[in-house]
């Protein structure tokens, strides 16, 4: 008898566990989820990853533009000192005598 009990425990365990697996893969009305709603979240997510992308160029973009323009600003800058040194040196090497 006991056997029997267990037995009918077990199988209807499991019937409850594995059957209401079933009922939770299924979606809730008929035309709710399918492959045209598929087709419309992918075109969402890959306008969205569209936009994300864009973003990132353009931030990209402008610190690229902001560090060539402050390099060569410095680099302006080094060469005119240079150079002004540079013209001064001759014109005292060209008032001295060796």
């Amino acid at each position: 008898m006991r056997i029997k009990l267990s037995l009918l425990a077990l199988f209807l365990g499991s019937a409850l566990a594995g059957g209401s697996s079933f009922g939770w893969s299924q979606p809730a009305f008929v035309g709710q989820d399918g492959a045209k709603q598929d087709m419309k979240d992918a075109g969402h997510e890959t306008k969205e990853a569209a936009k994300d992308t864009g973003h990132g160029v353009s931030q990209g973009t402008k610190k690229a533009y902001h560090s060539t323009k402050r390099g060569t600003k410095k680099a302006w800058h080094k060469t005119k000192s240079t150079t002004k040194g540079a013209v001064e040196g001759t014109k005292e090497g060209a008032k001295q005598p060796d």
